[in-house]
């Protein structure tokens, strides 16, 4: 039997943290910007060995879907870039059109509204893996610095999944993203989010990965499930170095009140998809707060935690960092706004850290985390309160407590307004 390797914790005190055989780990450490005497505030970042001058990366799916896409995206300054989600027989694959449908918060439906849902009936990658895998190649060639991370699905196969890790490795990716969330798609193959939300299932197909993989693997999560924390914990005891979430959220985006049918109508018909942008903002959020917090009390030598949904601006990022998150994907933004979005995205960060006198991500990371509480808490903590407001509006509570000095203000705290 091997030996077990050792890597460091994603945590800025790290510890050992035993590993699965076979497995090469980069060590992960966070550097605070307040010790290099940066003017600016500092936007990169290193997780789980991987270097990114900031927290934006790309999500995985149309934004990612080619070597001209993602080679903007790098050329557009992001983070990172998680390419779109590849198999080993794209020919199983079929898209059809209209794919896509929004939702305006103008109830009317107005054009000039502002879009606020997104939803998708899209399918991984359709094209030859040999292709997409050539083209990984060329992008670190031309970036070797920056960061590509393919994202892998398959079927439930052990041999399959062994043989698409080590092809796509071989392509020269600096991480894995396992698609254990895909809403809509092949559930029949055990696919997706078919895995994702079978914790049996889930546990079984994380160690087929984690034992053959070689560089950090991020698991990402569907909150198409009652408790994203019980597959997150699998995934990560399974020994996925990070958790990425959320993926899209199944729904119907609506109905066509003049043909009746269901939107996006294909031939007349449609299917649930998955739904992203803004709308979901507030959900991820929470799903989000709940890994954080399953990471940070049961791995206390750290993972890694890469958040997704509906972010738009540097705020909705800075958001999800305060929740504890490493590194902030963007998808569907960059399909609404453009690859440009980045420069707003780290211009509107900085600004937000510039406010906070923030020099590093580190220095506010998890800030907001301690703050959640129970609903019975909160009412304990509220009881607390009124009574000592209470006590402070009706001044002295005993006679000894009367001074000379301040005689008059004493006698004031107790008169009725």
């Amino acid at each position: 039997m091997e030996s077990l390797t050792l890597r460091a914790s994603p945590s800025s005190t790290a510890s050992p943290l035993l590993r699965l055989p076979g497995r090469r780990r980069a060590a992960s450490v966070r550097v605070s910007a307040s010790a290099s005497g940066a003017g600016e505030p500092d936007l990169s970042v290193t997780v789980n060995g991987l270097k990114m001058p900031n927290p934006f990366v790309i999500g995985s799916g149309p934004p990612g879907t080619n070597y001209t896409v993602m080679k903007r995206a790098f050329d557009e300054g992001w983070g990172g870039v998680i390419a779109k989600t590849v198999s080993l027989d794209a020919g199983k694959v079929i898209n059809v059109t209209p794919r896509y449908a929004r939702l305006r918060a103008d109830p009317n439906g107005s054009t000039k509204s502002p879009i606020i849902g997104w939803q998708n009936i899209e399918l991984i990658s359709d094209r030859p893996l040999e292709t997409m895998l050539n083209e990984f190649k060329q992008l670190k060639k031309e970036y070797p610095d920056r960061i590509l991370i393919g994202s892998i699905m398959e079927e439930y196969n052990k041999a399959a999944w062994h043989e698409l890790i080590e092809r796509v490795e071989e392509s020269g990716v600096d991480a894995l993203e396992i698609n254990f969330s895909c809403p809509h798609g092949m559930p029949e193959r055990k696919m997706g989010a078919a895995v994702g939300q079978d914790c049996a299932l889930l546990e079984e197909v994380s160690g087929w990965i984690n034992e053959k993989a070689t560089v950090p693997v991020w698991s990402k999560m569907t909150p198409n499930i009652t408790d994203i924390t019980e597959p997150s914990r699998i995934a990560l005891k399974s020994g996925s170095e990070g958790i990425a979430a959320i993926n899209t959220i199944m729904s119907v985006m609506g109905i066509d009140l003049k043909t009746l049918r269901p939107e996006p109508c294909v031939e007349g018909y449609s299917t649930p998809g998955g739904y992203s942008a803004r709308a979901v903002h507030p959900i991820a959020l929470a799903k989000v707060m709940q890994i954080a917090r399953l990471i940070k009390e049961e791995f206390p030598e750290g993972r890694s935690l890469s958040a997704i949904g509906g972010v738009e601006t540097g705020n909705d990022a800075a958001e999800f960092i305060l929740l504890g998150a490493d590194t902030v994907q963007v998808c569907t933004g960059v399909m609404m706004h453009g690859y440009g979005l980045v420069k707003k995205l780290c211009t509107e960060l900085q600004d937000f850290m510039r406010m906070h006198d923030f020099s590093s991500i580190e220095d506010f990371r998890g800030a907001s985390l301690p703050y959640f509480t129970t609903h019975t808490d909160l009412v304990q903590r509220q009881k607390e309160a009124i009574k000592q407001r209470k006590a402070i509006r009706m001044g002295l509570q005993s006679d000894k407590d009367w001074t000379g000095d301040g005689f008059v203000k004493e006698t004031e705290s107790m008169v009725s307004n």
